[in-house]
């Protein structure tokens, strides 16, 4: 399928930044349209935090991506989002919430891609991050819409706790890929541990469609410690319908 070069421009540009880790406290913004398309790109960074939004827009599209990076204190926040429409709307949000406090540390990194072609994609992912009293959290989501002539809608999100010398690691990834049907996927991993506990969850969701097609999908993993105990939690689903 032929694509402009705007399009293909936007596409470099969302793949160069998202590559490589940004400077902390620091807050991109990249916004391109032609052939009466229209792209809107929001980019916020508070504290240690880095965000970077890209929008692309082309024949009519409308993308529009909204980029959000949060880090206090001892915390650290990495937040992407890339919106990219030919002849269709693509909606991407990320957001990234990192709080380490009392001797505590925290990092979330979140990534947010939806792309369409003729159709709509939905994308959005948080991460979220909270290590308190020498405990450590960490973070990490990922979420992509593809859209072909279809609908795709995809979230994540990733949420840790650590406490009192806890550890605590949250991984959740989303895809949704619909050509010419609807694709979705919710994904969510928690986890929490306190007094030298440690939790790890990992979560991951795939639909893929047809023309025609429904393929929705739930994946939940959550894992709790305390007292110096190891937990481990996963959760998967695939699901392909064509």
């Amino acid at each position: 399928m032929k694509r402009s070069g705007t399009m293909m421009k936007a596409a470099a540009i969302g793949l160069l930044c998202g590559g490589s880790p940004l400077l902390a406290g620091e807050a991109r913004s990249v916004a391109i349209s032609s052939n009466g398309g229209s792209a809107t790109a929001t980019s916020t960074s508070v504290g240690n935090g880095s965000s970077l939004s890209v929008a692309g827009a082309t024949n009519g599209g409308v993308a529009v991506s909204d980029s959000v990076a949060l880090a206090g204190r001892r915390g650290r926040a990495n937040s992407r989002s890339v919106a990219m429409a030919d002849f269709g709307t693509a909606v991407s949000r990320s957001r990234a919430d990192a709080r380490g406090s009392f001797g505590g540390s925290a990092f979330a990194e979140s990534d947010s891609t939806a792309v369409t072609i003729g159709g709509i994609a939905q994308s959005r992912s948080d991460a979220i991050a909270d290590g308190v009293f020498h405990g450590r959290a960490v973070s990490r989501s990922a979420s992509t819409a593809l859209s072909l002539f279809g609908h795709a809608r995809s979230t994540s999100r990733a949420a840790s706790h650590g406490l009192l010398g806890g550890e605590a690691d949250s991984i959740s990834d989303s895809l949704a890929d619909a050509e010419g049907g609807f694709a979705s996927s919710d994904v969510e991993a928690v986890s929490s541990a306190d007094l030298y506990g440690h939790a790890s969850s990992d979560g991951i969701g795939m639909s893929v469609t047809g023309v025609a097609r429904k393929a929705p999908v739930r994946v939940y993993a959550e894992s709790r410690s305390s007292r110096w105990g190891k937990s481990r939690s996963r959760a998967s689903m695939v699901k392909i319908r064509r």
